[in-house]
Formats: C-alpha cells, structure tokens, sequence
C-alpha cells in the first residue's frame, strides 16, 4: 500500500513539473508575441509622449524609472495573454508576426500608435460635446 501511495504522489509531482515547464513554454511564446507585435514601439511612443510633460532636468530619472516598470508591463500582459488566448492561437501569432506584413506591423506600431494619439487629441473636443450632449 506504501508503494502504492509513494508511486501515486511521485506521478503528482512529475504532472506538476512537466504542467509547469509546459506553462512556462507558453509563457515564453506569449513573451515572444508581446515583443514581435510592437508592444515596444507603443511603449516608446508612450514614453515620448509622458515626458513632454516632465521638466528636462528629471528626463534621466524617470526614464531609468520607466523602463523599470516595463517588465511588470509586459509579465501583465503575458498574464492576460495566456488567460484569453490557447497555445494554439499564440502560435498563430507568433507564425504572423515572423511574416513579412507582421514584422512591418512590428516596425510601424510606434509611428502607428503616436499618430492615432495625435488624431484621437483632435477628436477630444467632439467627443466631450457629444458626451456633454448626452449626460444633460
């Protein structure tokens, strides 16, 4: 009954650490879609964009700071990623984004994403009468 039971926890175990090394193989590939999708250049049209706000003589500061929080950003997004999305569908991405349309996404997600910031900062004032329209 011992070898029973030892035998029964010892499968436990290695279920475990092969569930685990699967999960981080997931969590690698998820990694490697956050980085190839251009998940970068949004960050640095973001950056871009938040020190224009900041006083010039606290630029290095902050910037050491931000890019302190990117891999908390990222490892969030991995998190969601891998609750929405099936080892399947990573892999998916993961085959676009090495094709020529998904690397030239990639490359264009910053001047992508700092061009829709500066339409959608035009339309700011259409979209607070529209909603000011409705709120009385």
């Amino acid at each position: 009954m011992k070898k029973l039971i030892l035998t029964f926890a010892l499968l436990l175990v290695a279920q475990f650490g092969f569930s685990q090394a699967v999960d981080e193989a997931f969590k690698k590939d998820v990694m490697k879609v956050i980085e190839r999708s251009g998940s970068g250049g949004q960050m640095a049209s973001a950056k871009k964009q938040i020190l224009s706000m900041i006083p010039e003589d606290k630029h290095a500061a902050f910037l050491v700071e931000f890019d302190a929080l990117l891999p908390k950003v990222y490892e969030a997004s991995a998190k969601i990623y891998m609750e929405e999305y099936t080892k399947e569908d990573i892999k998916a991405m993961l085959a676009f984004y090495e094709s020529p349309v998904g690397k030239k996404m990639a490359e264009k997600s910053e001047a992508i994403a700092t061009k829709t910031q500066e339409a959608m900062m035009t339309l700011q004032g259409d979209i607070q009468a529209l909603v000011m329209k409705y709120m009385q």
